[in-house]
């Protein structure tokens, strides 16, 4: 039942953003003035859970929740239950989620009951003033608690930076040292030009070539064949004894190995994040009780699965390269 692209590709990771809403306006995400989809648009839980079930019986062993911010959907660990289901089965090898942390102390024990062991925190500052000015709505002392209430409950953490020029750049190797001190490894992303913000991307974009340049100057980075399922390419930081991550999306694209597809909280699938060919999944889903029409909707969207993205960011290029925004696909 597994589901191959037209070049090779397995596809076994599927990415559900379970909403598009978030409690932060992150600068390099979204605007401030932000108009989400209307409530009635969105898939409920348990068509949400009957997606995720058909795409598991067709090979899906890793199922990560995003959004948006997943936790702010209402009723959502009424959904991660479900789901649990599949790990105790035995057709899934693994549930987790990309959470901004700002729910985590209410949820983290509840999330580790369900059978998640390791779930990705996006933080981008350990500065509270600067966490407060990147994400706009964010405090970073509730994101702090959030983090301690996982690791006490067992959950294993991954941070997310964006590396930004001119924001964050310096105090990445503070954050590498607190990350490795606290038994999380650290991944650094790439700012990618998906949807209209309120600043210019070209400010913001830091390569990570560059940005590892900087950092071998105070570590010794060794590269490791360790892989999470996701794009991240990890080094061994040998002071700290942890691992780091780079995602590069700009400078150096993981369209090779790319085992994912992104479905969004209205049944759209999109084969590719950088690019705009999408699948309808709602109307088949929503057609018949069974999932005859829904299995075959899902073979003709793999077999459209394209080679790569198409990302640019320059001066020349004003307008982002997709036009929605990454908390609608689901990062």
């Amino acid at each position: 039942m597994n589901m191959i692209d037209p070049f090779g590709r397995t596809i076994s990771y599927l990415r559900v953003s379970v909403t598009d809403r978030c409690d932060f306006r992150c600068t390099y995400c979204m605007a401030e003035d932000m108009t989400f989809l209307p409530k009635k648009d969105l898939l409920s839980l348990e068509e949400l859970d009957r997606l995720c079930t058909v795409f598991i019986e067709k090979g899906v062993r890793r199922l990560r929740l995003t959004g948006g911010e997943p936790l702010v959907r209402k009723n959502i660990m009424h959904l991660v239950r479900e789901l649990s289901r599949h790990l105790k089965s035995g057709a899934l090898e693994e549930l987790t989620l990309t959470t901004n942390g700002s729910q985590l102390a209410r949820f983290a024990g509840e999330l580790a009951d369900c059978g998640v062991k390791r779930i990705n925190v996006s933080l981008d500052t350990l500065d509270p003033e600067k966490f407060h000015a990147v994400t706009r709505w964010g405090h970073l002392d509730k994101v702090m608690a959030g983090i301690d209430a996982a690791q006490a409950a067992g959950l294993k953490i991954k941070l997310n930076a964006v590396a930004l020029k001119g924001f964050n750049d310096i105090e990445l190797p503070e954050m590498l040292r607190w990350a490795h001190g606290r038994g999380m490894d650290l991944t650094v992303i790439e700012t990618m030009p998906m949807g209209e913000i309120d600043l210019d991307r070209t400010d913001q974009y830091l390569p990570l070539s560059l940005l590892r340049a900087d950092l071998e100057r105070q570590f010794t980075l060794t590269d490791i064949p360790y892989k999470t399922g996701g794009p991240a390419r990890y080094v061994e930081v040998a002071e700290t004894g942890g691992r780091l991550g780079f995602i590069t999306p700009m400078t150096h694209n993981f369209c090779e190995s790319c085992n994912r597809v992104r479905l969004t909280c209205t049944g759209t699938l999109y084969m590719c994040l950088g690019q705009e060919d999408a699948a309808d999944l709602r109307a088949p889903l929503r057609a018949s009780e069974g999932n005859e029409l829904l299995s075959s909707a899902i073979d003709e969207a793999i077999g459209r699965k394209p080679k790569g993205h198409d990302f640019i960011i320059d001066r020349r290029t004003s307008r982002p390269a997709v036009s929605r925004h990454m908390s609608v696909t689901g990062g």
